[in-house]
């Protein structure tokens, strides 16, 4: 698999509330953040890391693009314990779990990807937010 696993929301919520050094990395973009929302620990006296796994560009033509962030094992090492449960969130769960393998890689013994994201799957109107994901699960959560 190359990583610790999948968690639940649910069971991401109770590593954290458990495990004093357990960490929430959420690796959506700055605009994701801003404009979606982003989880709440408050209650539990934490607050989640924020490190893009990707970052927006402009290729040669004008167009957006998404680039691997070069920075990202760097800026996560630097903040967390290698042997702290490290659960890596983004939209859906995509990037999320390359974060997760890509942390493995080095050295992180507890890289979890938490399943269904922030926003979890489309629905049957292609809406997210209502079908998986922390949101559905109805943990707390923010919007600027």
């Amino acid at each position: 698999m190359g990583y610790a696993g999948d968690v639940s929301p649910r069971e991401a919520w109770d590593m954290l509330a458990r495990e004093k050094n357990a960490v929430l990395i959420d690796v959506r973009s700055r605009a994701e953040w801003t404009f979606v929302g982003v989880a709440s620990l408050a209650s539990l006296g934490k607050a989640p890391l924020y490190v893009s796994w990707q970052n927006y560009t402009t290729s040669s033509d004008g167009r957006a693009q998404m680039v691997p962030n070069p920075h990202f094992a760097a800026a996560v090492a630097s903040a967390v314990e290698k042997d702290a449960p490290a659960i890596f969130l983004c939209r859906s769960g995509g990037r999320s779990k390359s974060a997760a393998i890509a942390m493995t890689t080095n050295g992180f013994t507890r890289a979890y990807n938490l399943a269904g994201g922030f926003e979890g799957d489309r629905d049957a109107d292609g809406h997210r937010g209502q079908s998986g994901g922390w949101k559905a699960a109805g943990l707390a959560w923010t919007q600027e």
